[in-house]
């Protein structure tokens, strides 16, 4: 099958749509059910605040994932790269949708902040696409690095009883810890401290915002 050359006016649309569906509709996924499939338990009302600020903080997270793929695969170099890119993108869809409908379930919603962080994002994947694809690779496997360290920590702060919660945030981890890998095996370059130290303190400042708006 021949492969389409999309004009610049297409892939602003393309892009312009994944960030619609994204940030207000229902994003492609890949069907992979729900982790916390069992009915959710009743939590007393601090629980359920406490497990509702978490997994908003997640779902941004996967908000930001979205697009730092969608931006590295708008410049990445090789297709086999920006392959790699757009199939984590849909596998990442998966934890969005997750993290959303388990947020209905705790009478909660996204943070208001959502589009501006999905904004950065996009161009900080961007311009990790455009430095070349070892240190976009490089990028995606400490990018997955830190998310599996900040879902270890959510793992330990969520109420106990909260078991749906925790069911996606475990399948998340190990979908993370995947990405992370398979990035290694594909030639991602090791990311300098500083770089990685800058990644670390972006990420703090969206945890604490996300976790009250």
């Amino acid at each position: 099958m021949a492969t389409r050359n999309y004009t610049s006016l297409d892939v602003l649309l393309i892009n312009l749509d994944q960030a619609v569906r994204t940030l207000f509709g229902h994003p492609t996924t890949t069907g992979r059910p729900s982790p916390a499939a069992a009915p959710p338990a009743e939590l007393p009302p601090g629980e359920q605040r406490q497990a509702a600020r978490l997994m908003r903080v997640n779902h941004t997270g996967e908000v930001c994932a979205q697009a730092l793929y969608q931006g590295q695969a708008l410049t990445a170099r090789l297709a086999e790269v920006r392959d790699r890119m757009e199939r984590a993108t849909v596998e990442e869809n998966d934890h969005l949708a997750w993290c959303e409908a388990r947020l209905r379930e705790l009478d909660s919603q996204p943070s208001l902040l959502n589009p501006l962080f999905y904004a950065g994002a996009f161009a900080i994947g961007a311009l990790a696409g455009a430095a070349g694809d070892r240190w976009s690779l490089g990028f995606v496997a400490e990018t997955e690095r830190q998310v599996v360290e900040h879902l270890t920590s959510h793992l330990k702060r969520l109420p106990a009883t909260d078991r749906s919660s925790r069911a996606i945030l475990e399948q998340m981890r190990e979908d993370e810890a995947r990405h992370a890998t398979t990035a290694m095996a594909a030639g991602a370059a090791h990311l300098p401290f500083p770089v990685r130290a800058l990644m670390k303190g972006v990420s703090k400042v969206m945890t604490q915002t996300t976790y009250w708006v």
